[in-house]
């Protein structure tokens, strides 16, 4: 049935070359003049639209429709052309690979789908102009501080969208720490003010996309429609409006995605397009055991690794209900390179963070990475290697010169070795090996990687005990732990929450007790972060310590891209300089009740006689002998007086 929509009142004058049509199943291209009326015959067609100025003319548009292989498409636009056309091994999909020359200009069309037996299907497509030059998308760097955000657990915005009755999870029950709590895309929107206030640059909300499964489904990363917006989250319209609005902060927005895995609720599982387009799909259609992907992630590098322990990582699924894409077949390598591609324009966002990075098919990655950064070259990708082996980081970043060759493109992987290095340190008593050595010896760590100012740190995550649950509740600790993560030549990363002192202690590790409420993002709570009311002293010295560190270091040009120097650790302190022009930054931690130190050790840095003052509390005073520090504590100074 025809979905008449709008007619668009313009002529369009295709000059197209004609497709060589030595088989009548082949495509047509055709040199006409028609009134483009718009026409969604259609199931579904992916990517819903496309832009013209790519550096890459190509376009593979997936195409699902009953029967749809039984047709021929023809398309009649100046600049757009058919090159090929392939069948999938369901008889519902069709893949069409356009070529779009540079001279295409913005506009509508339509795609006829013709049958043997006369009828046909007309589905109406758009290319958009592009908004700005690939060279204006700029990624995150060291200068950012992003702002990590679990979008249910952090504001309720919108409770009208909060359950969805077409969706498989309807339930709302925020003492259920496994439940869906309500929060959406408003509710971050709404408080882009705070995010702003304590000085974050960058956003990264975990998956916003449909996620219709059963249960658990609050956390995202069982996509079920990579191109649609969870509709309990908000619309398109609704993320479009985050990123706008984020950008008039000065704020850049992150965008949690997943290639190596859906959602066993993903719509193409009932009827997948080719035979081979997710793992272990003959199990799967067959009703047998499938397996779990091993885990082991080193078989990546590992020199002897068996090929069966490299199948078993990556061809097993990452947990039952999350399918493993297939990255080999080319129409899905082409979908999630596309998928990321739209996104990035869509939104114009600042960054991509990659979930399970290492799992999947390593040159698929590269490809990935590669199509993204040829693309975009101020781009920012970072992708998430859960290992404490420097080694296997450095492995995936780019630029370095790994004996196998291979090269993932890929700017930033995380630094999970420091995190716990820098954990094990705090909670260690100083001796021998164990303490603040264990800091010193991991940041020496970093002769071994190509841009160690490309690695993201972070004291917790969304997957982790929370950095005052790590440190046993200990605020002292916790705030070493920030003030040196936060100066390190690193890219830095924060979890909501972690700077009012939220915690999982009660079951440590627990994922829902560490996704926990943001208080005050729920209208008639009693505590309110956002405003400070409820709050306990401790909560607010946490926060306003947060605040008045990460503004600091938003200007900070020496913890930006200064020169790092630290000195061994000594009698229970252990100190680390950052360094550019006139401007040094000194990060004092002291495990000892000691008051006062001893400066003679540091004349290289060349502060003698030179005033310093205090980042958190503003007081001033002069570098010289033995100068007055924090006990069981971290003391933050800097050579610039005056505030940004």
């Amino acid at each position: 049935m025809k979905n008449f929509v709008y007619l668009v009142s313009i002529f369009v004058v295709t000059l197209c070359t004609s497709f060589k049509n030595e088989n009548p199943e082949n495509p047509i291209n055709k040199m006409s003049s028609e009134v483009v009326t718009e026409y969604h015959e259609i199931e579904r067609l992916e990517p819903s639209n496309w832009w013209v100025g790519f550096k890459n003319p190509k376009l593979e548009l997936l195409v699902k429709d009953e029967n749809i292989s039984m047709s021929v498409p023809e398309i009649s636009y100046e600049g757009v052309s058919i090159e090929k056309v392939t069948k999938g091994t369901s008889p519902n999909y069709l893949f069409i690979d356009l070529n779009i020359s540079e001279t295409t200009k913005p506009g509508k069309f339509n795609i006829h789908f013709k049958f043997k037996n006369g009828k046909q299907k007309i589905q109406s497509y758009e290319l958009k102009p592009r908004l700005n030059p690939s060279e204006d998308y700029k990624g995150f760097d060291s200068s950012d501080v992003i702002y990590l955000i679990t979008p249910d657990r952090f504001a309720n915005g919108k409770p009208s969208n909060d359950i969805v009755s077409t969706l498989n999870e309807t339930a709302v029950d925020r003492h259920d720490d496994y439940a869906r709590h309500g929060g959406d895309i408003r509710g971050i929107i709404n408080h882009l003010d705070y995010i702003h206030d304590m000085g974050f640059t960058a956003i990264w909300p975990t998956p916003l996309l449909t996620n219709d499964m059963s249960e658990a489904s609050y956390h995202g990363y069982a996509m079920t429609d990579f191109y649609q917006v969870d509709p309990r989250f908000g619309t398109l319209e609704s993320y479009k409006e985050l990123a706008e609005t984020a950008r008039d902060y000065g704020i850049k927005l992150v965008m949690d995605q997943v290639v190596n895995h859906c959602g066993s609720e993903h719509w193409w599982m009932k009827d997948l397009p080719f035979s081979d387009w997710i793992n272990q799909q003959k199990a799967f259609e067959n009703h047998s055991e499938l397996k779990n992907s091993n885990h082991r992630r080193t078989t990546n590098q590992d020199l002897y690794a068996s090929n069966l322990d490299k199948k078993e990582m990556n061809e097993g699924w990452f947990v039952p209900t999350m399918p493993d894409l297939n990255q080999q077949n080319p129409f899905m390598a082409n979908y999630l390179i596309q998928n990321s591609i739209w996104w990035i324009e869509t939104l114009g966002l600042g960054g991509i963070r990659q979930d399970t990075f290492p799992y999947s098919d390593k040159t698929f990655l590269s490809n990935w990475t590669g199509a993204i950064m040829e693309e975009y070259p101020n781009f920012s990708i970072v992708g998430e290697e859960w290992s404490y082996n420097p080694l296997i980081i450095g492995y995936w970043q780019t630029g370095m010169k790994n004996s196998d060759g291979f090269e993932t493109k890929l700017k930033s992987p995380m630094d999970f070795p420091m995190q716990r290095q820098i954990v094990n340190a705090l909670n260690e008593d100083e001796q021998g090996d164990d303490g603040f050595v264990k800091m010193y010896e991991g940041l020496a760590n970093d002769f071994h990687y190509a841009n160690p100012k490309d690695i993201m740190i972070f004291p917790d995550n969304h997957d982790m005990s929370r950095i005052f649950t790590q440190l046993n509740e200990d605020i002292d600790k916790t705030k070493m732990a920030l003030g040196y993560i936060l100066t390190l030549p690193r890219i830095a990363q924060f979890y909501y929450g972690t700077e009012i002192l939220m915690n999982d202690s009660a079951n440590p590790g627990d994922h829902g007790l560490i996704r926990s409420d943001f208080p005050g993002g729920w209208q008639g709570d009693t505590v309110n972060a956002f405003t400070g009311e409820g709050l306990s002293d401790a909560q607010k010295d946490m926060q306003l310590y947060v605040k008045k560190l990460v503004n600091y270091r938003k200007n900070s040009k020496a913890i930006h891209e200064g020169k790092t120097i630290h000195f061994a650790p000594e009698n229970g302190v252990y100190i680390l300089f950052r360094i550019l022009n006139d401007e040094i930054v000194a990060v004092i931690l002291n495990k000892t009740s000691e008051t006062t130190l001893d400066l003679s050790r540091f004349e290289e840095i060349g502060l003698n006689n030179k005033q310093v003052k205090n980042i958190i509390n503003d007081d001033i005073s002069n570098w010289d002998h033995n100068f007055k520090i924090n006990p069981n504590g971290i003391t933050l100074l800097t050579t610039k007086l005056t505030n940004p």
